[in-house]
């Protein structure tokens, strides 16, 4: 598996990737390497050098914006490699994002009831935002049983703004962010006015099985995987 990342200067994110890489080749029992598309390598062409045979590719994001339709298959054409590979889909919206949200609020010392504030990254394409607001939806399922919807807000880049959201509030609320490791996104959010905010989703549990099922799901649409693949759940 090669697990295909955004990239970050901050070395906390990149030991988020590296550890869900290494969590994810023990569950399944196959080697793991982890790239990324932009900011610091390794990148994709770089990183499928050093591995032969056919790779199954998982891009760590958690939704399908520019980086997941566009850079990463133009860094696949340019390694030459591509049709030795298999992309799976991304990670995101999935239900066991929104478990992993759910866990990380109640480390941070939310109670059912309390309100919670969905905060995503934020992009300018319009397919992303639609699989940001699946996300808010799932999360939304699970705190607040009864029914009411939870809206997706977003730190750059769309609307409504979380800092907005959260200046309007009461300052009671959980910060939920829909981030995979930390960095400069979650540094503005825990700036905000809130109760508190949740940590990452970084190596949840949760995060680790839904890797290790996208790279299951894409090797059983893969027949000539098929009867290579490790682990069965």
């Amino acid at each position: 598996m090669l697990l295909v990342a955004h990239g970050t200067r901050d070395p906390r994110g990149g030991r988020v990737v590296r550890r869900l890489a290494h969590a994810v080749g023990r569950t399944l029992g196959t080697s793991v390497r982890t790239a990324n598309v932009d900011v610091v390598g390794p990148t994709v062409p770089e990183a499928l050098r050093g591995m032969s045979g056919r790779v199954v590719v998982v891009p760590a994001f958690l939704a399908a914006g520019y980086h997941v339709r566009t850079d990463l298959p133009a860094q696949l054409a340019e390694s030459g490699h591509e049709a030795e590979v298999v992309v799976a889909e991304p990670l995101g919206p999935a239900p066991e994002l929104a478990r992993a949200m759910l866990r990380r609020l109640r480390e941070a010392g939310w109670r059912s009831g309390d309100p919670v504030v969905f905060a995503a990254a934020g992009s300018s394409d319009e397919r992303a935002l639609e699989d940001v607001d699946r996300a808010a939806d799932l999360l939304g399922r699970l705190v607040h049983p009864a029914g009411e919807p939870l809206r997706a807000t977003y730190v750059t880049s769309a609307h409504p703004r979380t800092a907005e959201v959260c200046a309007s509030g009461a300052g009671g609320e959980f910060v939920a962010p829909y981030l995979l490791a930390p960095g400069l996104f979650h540094r503005w959010l825990r700036e905000m006015p809130s109760r508190a905010t949740a940590e990452p989703l970084a190596e949840a549990p949760e995060v680790v099985e839904l890797i290790a099922r996208r790279y299951l799901d894409a090797c059983r649409a893969d027949p000539a995987r098929a009867s290579t693949v490790p682990f069965s759940s």
